[in-house]
């Protein structure tokens, strides 16, 4: 157990000292503010580019980064630029959860998932790109209709923000673009973490030591990982995988992929993984409709995932109100659908 969960909880504190320490260089201010000047003052140009960040951003930085950073800068400029903010509110969180599917790092989950992946001895990637493809198109395409009223609108472009320190912003810039191509080269995803989340403490340490604190280290999130394995190991010790392997059954993975959903919306998509891997670990294929459950299928409920609930916080901060019903009648509209389309392309 300590083997498994000691690379995940290295990654989970490398990657939030870099995505703390960019947002501080306002690599994701200008990045959202320069989409604003790329889209020309149109909404529908502006919401394109915000899914096209909001995608990389979970794909390479993880879901918990594009839920929790990306969230303010887009809901700021949408308060700026006097647009209605729940299109992209909905497409941060959204986008968080069915775009985290793509690459090991992208999810606390996935990263469980390359133990049993690499005992059948199958790279995670080779199975996950089409059922990921599937669940971003089926997530822009429900966004687009949902909020077709708002797409149309324009608005008056924005001036570039000001970069106080452009030896750290073009530092910070640097490692997020390298993490992409590091974390698929098929090193231990640790390991490239720990080395960006090193290059940038120095360069902070240089330029701007003030911004250093324990703080940045997210010791909560860490302790909750740590306790999250300690329970689901002492219930799966007693019983519960005979259970959930009844429940789930061993040859529908569309089945597989509802049952982790309903167990990520009623306890968290982290646990309802932990507890379902080893009715799934015999098949990549079944692995990857257990991910598919519980990454794209947690967007019913508010607790569904630690990044929705991360994101909801950063919804109040800015004043944008998001009630459990509102969250909830839009999930139960992409959730089947986007399930279900993965699952589909799974299985092509």
């Amino acid at each position: 157990m300590v083997e498994r969960i000691a690379p995940v909880l290295v990654f989970l504190i490398a990657v939030t000292v870099i995505a703390e320490l960019a947002d501080q260089a306002k690599v994701f201010d200008v990045a959202a503010r320069e989409a604003a000047h790329l889209a020309r003052g149109r909404v529908w140009r502006l919401w394109l580019l915000v899914v096209a960040l909001a995608t990389g951003l979970t794909i390479v930085l993880s879901l918990d980064t594009c839920a929790v950073l990306l969230t303010p800068v887009v809901l700021s400029m949408a308060r700026q630029l006097d647009i209605p903010p729940k299109l992209f509110a909905f497409t941060t969180v959204w986008l968080a959860g069915t775009a985290s599917l793509l690459l090991p790092v992208s999810n606390l989950t996935n990263l469980l998932a390359l133990h049993p992946f690499r005992q059948l001895d199958v790279n995670y990637l080779s199975v996950s790109w089409r059922p990921a493809i599937a669940a971003i198109l089926i997530t822009v395409v429900v966004l687009a209709a949902l909020f077709h009223r708002d797409l149309p609108r324009r608005y008056v472009v924005p001036p570039t923000p000001a970069v106080e320190d452009k030896v750290l912003f073009w530092g910070c810039a640097a490692v997020c673009l390298l993490l992409g191509p590091a974390f698929v080269s098929g090193i231990e995803v640790a390991w490239p973490a720990s080395i960006g989340a090193l290059v940038l403490v120095v360069l902070f340490a240089v330029r701007r030591r003030s911004v250093l604190r324990w703080s940045l280290i997210p010791f909560k999130l860490v302790g909750t990982v740590v306790v999250l394995f300690t329970v689901v190991g002492f219930l799966s010790s007693h019983g519960l995988e005979d259970l959930l392997r009844r429940v789930a059954g061993t040859t529908s993975e569309l089945r597989l992929s509802a049952t982790a959903a309903l167990g990520a919306n009623l306890f968290d998509n982290l646990p309802a993984y932990l507890a379902m891997e080893p009715v799934a670990a015999d098949s990549p294929h079944r692995m990857l409709a257990l991910l598919i459950g519980v990454n794209c299928g947690c967007l019913l409920t508010l607790w569904g995932s630690l990044a929705t609930l991360l994101w909801r916080a950063r919804c109040d901060a800015a004043r944008v109100d998001i009630s459990w019903w509102s969250f909830l009648w839009r999930g139960l509209i992409l959730t089947p659908l986007v399930v279900t389309g993965a699952v589909l392309a799974l299985n092509r």
